[in-house]
């Protein structure tokens, strides 16, 4: 009322709010809780569609040189991660993916038209490769051709060539060489 005293408990100098060192800490630990939201969630990809891989005619696909190529192989090639594939996924193929296109692996095809007599091969870890470029869809393909069923591994450009190599190391350790047979020349 009017002639109340005043309350002395309002009368003294009013605190400035919270000291500057919880505001500082609560900020810092919501900049760290932010941080570690980000990072988790930088860490989680959306799993990748199943790579598709199209049927091509494989006659050699069913046989012990494919089988003991397939049961060997690794979950990562090239630095690339192991990929599911589609289904129906055809026999004697698998996957393998990083950012970008799949690298895929088909086993028992035949023996590529242009690999004929006078065709240039290169050498990777004791395996001779026939390579295939197709410039329409930015790929090529490499085709082991000194083993008992021909092998290819067709690679997305600027892959480099440690899947090749990779592979090479694998095919040499499962499959023994034998001479090439290229056909006549065309």
């Amino acid at each position: 009322m009017a002639g109340d005293p005043p309350d002395k408990s309002v009368t003294g100098p009013l605190p400035d709010g919270p000291p500057r060192a919880l505001i500082i800490t609560a900020i810092a630990i919501a900049v760290i809780a932010l941080g570690a939201i980000l990072a988790i969630a930088a860490t989680r990809r959306t799993p990748a569609a199943p790579v598709a891989i199209a049927a091509v005619p494989a006659p050699g696909a069913q046989s012990t040189q494919c089988q003991a190529l397939l049961n060997t192989l690794p979950d990562s090639l090239g630095g690339l991660e192991r990929a599911a594939t589609a289904q129906p996924t055809p026999v004697g193929t698998a996957a393998w993916r990083g950012d970008g296109d799949p690298v895929i692996l088909r086993c028992g095809l035949g023996r590529p038209a242009e690999f004929v007599v006078g065709a240039p091969i290169q050498v990777v870890n004791d395996v001779q490769w026939f390579r295939i470029d197709d410039a329409a869809i930015e790929r090529s393909t490499w085709v082991s051709v000194d083993r008992q069923v021909y092998v290819a591994l067709t690679l997305p450009a600027g892959y480099g060539a440690a899947p090749i190599q990779d592979m090479s190391g694998l095919i040499a350790r499962t499959m023994g060489a034998i001479p090439i047979r290229p056909g006549p020349p065309g």
